[in-house]
């Protein structure tokens, strides 16, 4: 597989983004080649290719030098269309990493060349840029505002935030969106208080990230929800009182059994279908707050009883965990390193970049846990 460092074609000025603008040299404007995971068809095998990127970098944007990427379940519905047509194929994909800064546009202050950083798809501060272009041959390859499917990433300044001293660059790529989006759900969204009740429903990387919150905020009872056995096994290693397989038991009425009869006072939904939630809205005691994470299929619906509604069953749409990557990823880290959140035991598979498609296929065959891209494998 192809593939090289960027060329020293440029130099930075006083050696930091915030001292300096990225400032060409004589020699020509930055380019270079990298290689990269594309979308060209609809629920087939991601093409690896080289792609080019010429500079300079606009003002706001920042290059990384990739380190690590999640797969996260919304790549396999962009790659499924589950949202309806993707108007901008080809593409490059992914929302969650890490990796080191390489160099910065004009205007950049919140990172530096050789930071170590997360790359996260919610905005933070900063500032905003331009959609970096990337061509492979005369041909040009979409990229919205963060993708981490690449060696290399042109992203704006509010899509980074610095790592935190003791956090590896592995585990730091959850911070992009798994480990983020779990924990939120639980600290932001419910706010779980000691004592809830609290039934999470898809046992993947989020709901294992929502089970290690619901232990640090001490609910109790906490009951996971799935239909694979593995899914199961590893939510109750992460901390889950009870599991219920969804394929053996009624969930309404093993959770209202486990309840003493109302019903779980926080429900999290991280599974991406409207039985789920439909389980989760039945599951739910009255009052109580049902946080759906997962995101079902466009254009399908679920019922729910209105006298519920009267009593207090609320359902709300879960956005990253309501996280503010500049107060969040720091927080989260801290609680990691304490060994509140243990969020490296997530990991459950770990590839290069060669083999991604291998990644997905794990992943859509109900992988427990995270699979991770380690970019540096491809370049030994």
């Amino acid at each position: 597989m192809s593939h090289s460092r960027p060329q020293q074609s440029f130099r930075l000025t006083a050696g930091r983004c915030d001292e300096g603008s990225l400032t060409l040299s004589s020699t020509p404007a930055p380019r270079f080649e990298f290689s990269a995971a594309i979308l060209r068809t609809p629920r087939a095998p991601l093409e690896i290719a080289t792609v080019t990127f010429d500079g300079p970098l606009a003002p706001g944007q920042v290059l990384v030098e990739m380190a690590f990427s999640g797969i996260c379940g919304k790549q396999l519905d962009e790659i499924a269309e589950r949202s309806g047509p993707d108007p901008w194929l080809p593409h490059m994909l992914g929302h969650e990493g890490s990796g080191k800064v390489v160099a910065c546009g004009s205007g950049v202050t919140k990172v530096r060349p050789t930071d170590p950083v997360v790359l996260h798809w919610q905005e933070g501060s900063g500032l905003s840029a331009d959609t970096p272009l990337y061509q492979m041959g005369d041909e040009r390859i979409n990229a919205g505002a963060i993708t981490t499917f690449n060696e290399y990433a042109v992203v704006p300044e509010n899509r980074v935030t610095k790592i935190t001293d003791g956090v590896d660059l592995k585990t730091a790529c959850l911070f992009g969106c798994v480990a983020t989006t779990g924990t939120g759900t639980v600290f932001n969204d419910a706010a779980v208080q000691a004592g809830q009740s609290l039934a999470v429903i898809g046992c993947g990387g989020v709901g294992l990230c929502a089970i290690l919150a619901a232990v640090t905020a001490g609910a109790n009872p906490i009951i996971a929800i799935d239909t694979r056995s593995e899914a199961l096994r590893s939510a109750a290693e992460f901390g889950a009182h009870h599991v219920i397989n969804a394929t053996q038991s009624n969930v309404t009425d093993a959770v209202r059994e486990l309840t003493d009869g109302h019903g779980a006072r926080n429900v999290i939904v991280t599974a991406a279908s409207t039985a789920a939630l439909q389980d989760g809205c039945a599951a739910a005691s009255a009052p109580s707050q049902v946080i759906m994470a997962g995101v079902p299929p466009a254009g399908e619906t679920i019922t729910i009883s209105s006298l519920d509604v009267h009593r207090g069953k609320s359902i709300t749409g879960s956005y990253g965990g309501g996280t503010f990557p500049d107060r969040h990823i720091p927080e989260y880290m801290e609680l990691h390193k304490s060994g509140r959140l243990p969020y490296s035991k997530l990991i459950a598979k770990v590839i290069p970049l060669s083999q991604i498609n291998d990644g997905i296929d794990a992943v859509q065959k109900s992988l427990a846990g995270r699979c991770v891209i380690d970019f540096q494998a491809d370049r030994l």
